[in-house]
This record gives structure tokens, C-alpha cells and sequence, in this order.
């Protein structure tokens, strides 16, 4: 049988299809193009505009928040509160994490008591990664807000400033005010804006990343620990400041007066114990205060009329052309000085110069001056500190005014000389009778608590300045113009004050004040008071029916208070004098 042989199918090669040259290039440029801008748009991201891109990724995820510092106390020199900072809660919302429906934000208006509008504006700004919704509110309504889980919604603690002693120390403490976003309080009035820096310390900060839901999810940096501001002791000692407080506003009431001031200082250290004002307000709610704030002690200038004359008696004794007993003329009680006369109230005729201070002798006292040097006379006002501020860092403290020696006409020094046509703040005033305290001594005065007694400016020589104190003790003693600033056991220096008060066109008709500022114990001050009262209106403007018994009152109570040992334990308080032994010329 024959073999067959297999059928071989022929192979054909496969075509291959030759593309030209110039495609297989374009192709593999493409794809290096390709890459080349991939490369090139990952430089420019990473490398060139890569802040804009991590701003983006922060805004939606990174966050800072401000841990608020708690404000330092204020004090008394006892350490007796006057300002503390209470926790309180504030609402706050993120507006990027908020996920709020309408009904939800109607909700949250209602519990922090604001219109829904406002709550749907502010958190509609997307641009803003913090704002408030309602700041410093009970902890329980932070607490009902919060149960609505609203995402982005949150709280922060903040603090709340509290004043104990309320309208009695307001003007010395002073209040606060919401600072800007995260500042806490900033200090609005006295010694809280004065010491605003100190008090308020530092925030600190932490930087998160949140989810979504506004949950803290981790940690970008350390936190800075918040800095708490330091506490600050003032001078005044809040036992007396009641006493001054209590003493004022009774004063003020039952003379109808405008306004009246109190100063209470300690004759040896220079610290102010007590300084009150009325009217006054409540700091804790410091609502309709227009014309209340002002410390009036400190930062209103006045013309001081009888109280200056001790310094006129003590400048013509250290001149040496006079002593106490050096006669003067006063009669007929006037005294012309070209177109102008001087009067006194109850005309007298030849007085001592110590008599002159306990009459409170207009005439007399100009009659003095006229025969001192100009220059020896301005610079014994200003080594007393007149015209120039006394630098205790109050606000607005007011300098009053002494003008330039070249310029005095005679009927400017003998005005002067009692008190007119010079303006000074009480507490220059206090600050002023140092000099008879401390036989001759001129002290420095704070109004913050200090432990050591600073060094004074000698003045006056030691026997001039104590026949000046002697002086001002004949003035309370019957006979004098301030019979009614006795305290039972104590011998008491003083001297009165009654001024007609200077208004924008000169001097207004019937309007007073009446001040009188004294020091006791007599044989070795211990405390110096100075009482002023702005246009008493109720028929007495004298110092020594108004003023005067101001002091015997706040006096009386302090030298209790501190069990000061009496000096004149017989002494027999005169309750009640003739109309010729409490008044005095203007």
C-alpha cells in the first residue's frame, strides 16, 4: 500500500508594517511631554505654591484656640477683696464645622435670648474660623445649648469680673469691660485700667486638627500655658473706706449738695486709707454711670479758699518777719486793693498771726502775702506739690494750677493768700497737711500698699511747721471757725474752707464749697482727713457746719478702729456753737 505522505501547509511570515519615522517619534515626545508637565506641576505645588494649598487644608481641618488667662485680684491693704474674676461660660461656634438646620438655630437663639438672624449671620461666615454667639453666661444655659449637638458649636471658659465692696471703694477700683476676641476683660475705670497690664496677664494658645464633627482629633503643637496676671494690693484699708463711704453720703443728702469727696490718709507712711465720692455706682452693674465714674478726689481741680491759709502763715513765719503773736490790723474788715475789695464775714481788729488762722481772717491773711516776695511764695507752693500732678499712676489725675510768679498782680497774691485764684485736687490738699504732721516734712503719697515709709522733702523748718499745727488746733478749739470737727478724747488740728465755686465766667453767686481738712491726734498725728463738699444747697455752706463734721465723724470711728492712744481723755466736745464760732469769711 503506498505510503502518504502529510500535506505541508506553507508558512507565511508575518507582515511587518514599518510606521514611519516621524510618528514614532512624535509619539515618544508626547509621553515625555507628558511626564515632563506632571513633574513640572508637582514642583509647583510642592515647591512654589504650596502655602496656598496648606492654608486650604487648614481651614478645613486645623484650628487655634485661645486658652484665656484668669485677671489678678485687687485688694485692700489687708488683702480683703475688692475685684475677683469669676468662671463663666461663653458660647462660640466655628463657622466652617457648623452643621446647623433652621430649626436648630431658632433653638439656639431663644436659649442665649438673641434674634435668629443674628445667630444665621454669624455663622454663615465661612471666612471666620471663631466667633462668639453669646459671651459669659450661666453654666447651666451653656449646658442646654450645648445638649442640642450642634457640630461646630462649642464652649470657652472665660471669667467674669466681681466686685465685693460694690458703689463703696468704685472709684478707686474702677471696672471692666469684654475685651477683644480671646483678650478677656480690659480695665474701663480706676485702678483696673490703671493697672490694666499687670492685671491682665497672657493668653495661652493650642493648635488642633478637628474632624468634621468639630472633634479634636490630635494635637499639632505644644500648648502654651496661659499666664494668670498678678494681683495688686492698693493702700486703702476697706474698714475705713466704709467709715469715709458712709460719712460722705450722708453729708451729701442732707446738705443737698452736687458732690462731695473724702480722703483719709496716714499722717506717717503717706498711704490713702479710705477715698470715697459721691455720687457713686455699682461696678458689678455700671449702668446709666454718666457723671458717677469721676474720681473726684483725684482728678477734679478746685479752689481751696480758707484751708490754704496755714500755708500762707507758715510761709511768713519761715520768712522771719513774723511769729505767731505778731499783731495785724484787720479792721474795718475790708480791704481795697485797687478796683477790688476784700471782706471778711465777721470783721475782727487787731488779731495774731495764729489768730488770723483760728478767725479765719481774709483780711489778715492778704495783708501777709502783700508783704512776702512773690518768688519765696510761688516756690514754697511748688515744693508743696501745687500745680503739679502728684504722680500716685492714677488716670486723668488733674495737676491744678498755680500760675508763674512774674505774672502776680497784688490782687492775685492776696487772693492767694486765702485760697482764691488757685486750684488744687483734694488729695493735694491731703497730701499738703503732711508738712504740719511731721514737723516740716513734705511726704510722698500712694495709693497702693507700700512697705517701707518713704522719705519725705523738708519744707518747712521743725518750729515753723509745729506752730502751724498749733494754729490749726486753736482753729477746732471755741472761739475758732471748726468747733464741730472735735472728737471726744483727741486733740484735733484743722482748718476750714468756704469758697465761692468758679464757674466758666467767673465766680457763680450762691454756689459754695465747702471743705475743711484736719489731722489727729494733735500731740502726734496719726491720720490726716480731708472733706470736701460741692455746692451744699440745704442753707449751711460753711466748711465748719458742713465739712467739719464729716471729719469728727470718720475721725472719731478711725481712731477707734486702730486704738490709737487718746490725748486729751477729759476734753469736752463742744456739740453745738454760736453762729460766730463756726462761721467763717469766704
Amino acid at each position: 500500500m503506498a505510503k502518504c505522505m502529510p500535506i505541508r501547509t506553507p508558512v507565511h511570515s508575518p507582515a511587518v508594517v514599518k510606521l514611519p519615522v516621524w510618528r514614532r517619534r512624535f509619539l515618544l515626545t508626547a509621553v515625555l511631554l507628558g511626564f515632563a508637565v506632571l513633574l513640572a506641576r508637582g514642583v509647583y505645588l510642592q515647591g512654589i505654591h504650596d502655602k496656598f494649598y496648606q492654608d486650604q487644608g487648614d481651614a478645613r481641618y486645623s484650628r487655634s484656640l485661645i486658652l484665656t488667662s484668669q485677671r489678678g485680684r485687687i485688694t485692700d491693704r489687708n488683702g480683703e477683696l475688692l475685684a475677683i474674676s469669676m468662671p463663666v461660660e461663653s458660647v462660640s461656634a466655628s463657622p466652617p464645622d457648623v452643621v446647623i438646620d433652621a430649626a436648630q438655630a431658632k433653638q439656639v437663639a431663644m436659649l442665649l435670648n438673641i434674634k435668629e438672624e443674628e445667630v444665621t449671620k454669624k455663622l454663615a461666615n465661612s471666612e471666620r474660623e471663631f466667633v462668639y454667639l453669646k459671651r459669659r453666661i450661666p453654666p447651666e444655659l451653656a449646658a442646654k445649648v450645648m445638649r442640642l449637638g450642634i457640630p461646630g458649636i462649642e464652649l470657652r471658659r472665660e471669667y467674669k469680673r466681681y466686685y465685693p465692696a460694690g458703689d463703696v471703694a468704685a472709684h478707686m477700683v474702677g471696672f471692666t469691660g469684654p475685651g477683644d476676641m480671646g483678650a478677656g476683660d480690659k480695665g474701663l475705670e480706676g485702678f483696673e485700667l490703671a493697672m490694666n497690664t499687670a492685671l491682665s496677664g497672657k493668653d495661652g494658645g493650642r493648635r488642633v486638627i478637628k474632624d468634621r464633627s468639630g472633634h479634636i482629633i490630635e494635637d499639632l503643637q505644644a500648648v502654651t500655658v496661659p499666664q494668670d496676671g498678678r494681683d495688686v494690693a492698693l493702700s486703702i484699708d476697706l474698714r475705713i473706706q466704709y467709715l469715709a463711704h458712709r460719712e460722705l453720703v450722708k453729708a451729701v443728702e442732707a446738705h443737698k449738695a452736687l458732690a462731695g469727696s473724702v480722703i483719709v490718709l496716714d499722717a506717717k507712711t503717706g498711704e490713702v486709707l479710705a477715698v470715697a465720692n459721691a455720687p457713686t455706682y455699682n461696678p458689678n452693674h455700671p449702668v446709666n454711670i454718666k457723671g458717677k465714674t469721676r474720681n473726684r478726689a483725684i482728678i477734679d481741680n478746685y479752689e481751696p479758699g480758707s484751708t490754704l491759709k496755714p500755708v500762707t502763715a507758715a510761709a511768713a513765719l519761715e520768712s522771719g518777719q513774723y511769729t505767731s503773736d505778731t499783731k495785724i490790723q484787720t479792721a474795718p474788715g475790708r480791704l481795697s486793693i485797687g478796683p477790688a475789695t476784700i471782706h471778711d464775714s465777721h470783721p475782727q481788729g487787731i488779731l495774731t498771726v495764729a489768730e488770723v488762722i483760728q478767725k479765719s481772717s481774709n483780711v489778715g491773711a492778704a495783708k501777709i502775702a502783700l508783704t512776702l516776695d512773690k518768688q519765696f511764695l510761688w516756690n514754697i507752693y511748688n515744693e508743696l506739690g501745687l500745680g503739679h500732678i502728684e504722680g500716685v499712676g492714677f488716670p486723668g489725675e488733674a495737676s491744678g494750677r498755680v500760675r508763674p510768679y512774674k505774672t502776680w498782680r497784688p490782687i492775685e497774691v492776696a487772693t492767694m493768700s486765702f485760697g482764691n485764684g488757685i486750684s488744687v485736687t483734694l488729695l493735694q490738699m491731703a497730701r499738703l497737711y503732711t508738712v504740719f504732721a511731721n514737723e516740716g516734712e513734705l511726704r510722698p503719697i500712694s495709693l497702693l500698699k507700700i512697705k517701707e515709709t518713704p522719705v519725705g522733702q523738708q519744707v518747712f523748718s521743725a518750729a515753723t511747721a509745729n506752730h502751724v499745727k498749733d494754729m490749726l488746733e486753736m482753729v477746732v478749739l471755741p472761739g475758732g471757725t471748726a468747733v464741730k470737727a472735735q472728737v471726744l478724747g483727741y486733740r484735733v488740728g484743722g482748718k476750714t474752707g468756704t469758697a465761692h465755686k468758679l464757674g466758666d465766667h467767673g465766680y457763680l453767686k450762691d454756689k459754695y464749697v465747702a471743705s475743711f481738712v484736719g489731722m489727729a491726734p494733735a500731740s502726734n498725728p496719726r491720720f490726716i482727713i480731708a472733706v470736701m463738699i460741692d455746692e451744699p444747697s440745704n442753707g449751711d455752706y460753711y466748711g465748719g457746719t458742713v465739712a467739719a463734721p464729716v471729719f469728727s465723724n470718720i475721725m472719731a470711728d478711725t481712731l477707734r478702729l486702730f486704738a490709737v492712744p487718746q490725748d486729751a481723755p477729759n476734753n469736752n466736745v463742744v456739740l453745738a456753737g454760736n453762729a460766730k464760732d463756726v462761721k467763717e469769711g469766704i
